[in-house]
């Protein structure tokens, strides 16, 4: 089967891309800029160049592809549906898988959220065989952006202000499990039609993931509860002042918020096995440890996929525009 992936030069799209160049699928990727079409090439992709910004051009580009099945991994936040949608249909690919978020579950009203799910609205009123795969925080890896900070950070601090107390539950997900099930779900006939949401195996408090995090360096953080309404006014203040700011209020009234959900529609339908978290964050610090200068050239690609293929970095899940993000964010 010939496959047209868009955003796969980020950070899930890198290792969807992989998997499937793996299993003998001929994968061609959208790639809005060298930077991109690179990253493809070396991952053993064809690319085609296209911007969703440009609809002409993604019809060009979707046309030119002669792909069998599309997997949408660029951000349904990015306001492209419409685009990609029409441009699939134009090119006559039925078969379509977009990444979304279980952000849009949240209890807050961020305009990401309005974006995300008017894209799922316009997705399932399309005429493609679609399926929807919604992942929470997505983590693992030398380049991923979430837990890679905390493991850094646990390294070097004992004590680790946690707004909030650090109670609520959430699920992350390693992304090799989202990406091999993200590929499952191209042949998964009883997926047509469905949303998923993919998630760790269990839930665990935000504690208990720092928890896991230091054991994986070795380390036995203490988290010392904070209210969370003043951080989240620091954090208000930061994002206002910062051209780039690196921590939103959001993100600190999230960490508040119970993120738990039912995976067993997606083992049933998608072979959806995801390993226990306290697992991937040990062979995630394992592999920093081990090949920082593979960590760093790895970074490097991840960010000339991103800025190559905009968008992208919404596989980050639920917090990928905070960067949410997720990743791209639980």
């Amino acid at each position: 089967m010939r496959l047209l992936v868009t955003g796969g030069s980020g950070f899930l799209g890198r290792r969807v891309v992989d998997q499937a160049v793996q299993a003998g699928y001929q994968v061609v990727g959208l790639a809005r800029g060298d930077g991109a079409e690179d990253t493809l090439h070396g991952l053993g992709a064809e690319a085609v160049r296209g911007d969703l910004d440009d609809p002409r051009s993604a019809e060009r580009a979707f046309g030119a592809a002669r792909a069998e099945a599309l997997l949408s991994i660029a951000s349904l936040g990015s306001g492209h549906a419409e685009t990609v949608v029409a441009a699939a249909g134009t090119a006559s690919i039925r078969r379509a898988v977009f990444i979304s978020t279980t952000g849009i579950f949240t209890t807050l009203e961020p305009p990401s959220k309005r974006v995300r799910v008017a894209a799922e609205t316009t997705v399932q009123k399309s005429g493609l065989d679609w399926t929807i795969i919604r992942p929470t925080m997505i983590y693992g890896g030398p380049d991923d952006r979430n837990m890679c900070r905390l493991l850094t950070l646990l390294r070097h601090v004992p004590v680790l202000p946690v707004p909030g107390g650090g109670n609520a539950l959430q699920q992350p997900v390693h992304v090799d499990d989202l990406a091999a099930a993200v590929l499952r779900a191209v042949g998964a006939e009883d997926a047509v039609r469905k949303c998923y949401n993919l998630a760790g195996p269990e839930p665990l408090t935000f504690r208990e993931v720092v928890a896991a995090a230091g054991q994986a360096v070795a380390r036995r953080p203490r988290c010392l509860p904070v209210p969370a309404g003043p951080v989240r006014g620091l954090a208000g203040w930061y994002e206002r002042w910062a051209a780039r700011p690196r921590l939103k209020a959001e993100q600190i009234v999230r960490l508040t918020e119970d993120k738990v959900f039912d995976i067993t529609d997606a083992r049933r339908d998608l072979g959806f096995h995801p390993r226990p978290f306290t697992e991937g964050i040990r062979a995630q610090a394992q592999l920093m440890a081990a090949a920082p200068a593979k960590q760093r050239e790895r970074g490097e690609r991840g960010e000339r996929g991103e800025r190559g293929e905009r968008g992208e970095r919404g596989e980050r899940g639920e917090y990928y525009e905070r960067r949410e993000g997720p990743s791209r964010s639980g």
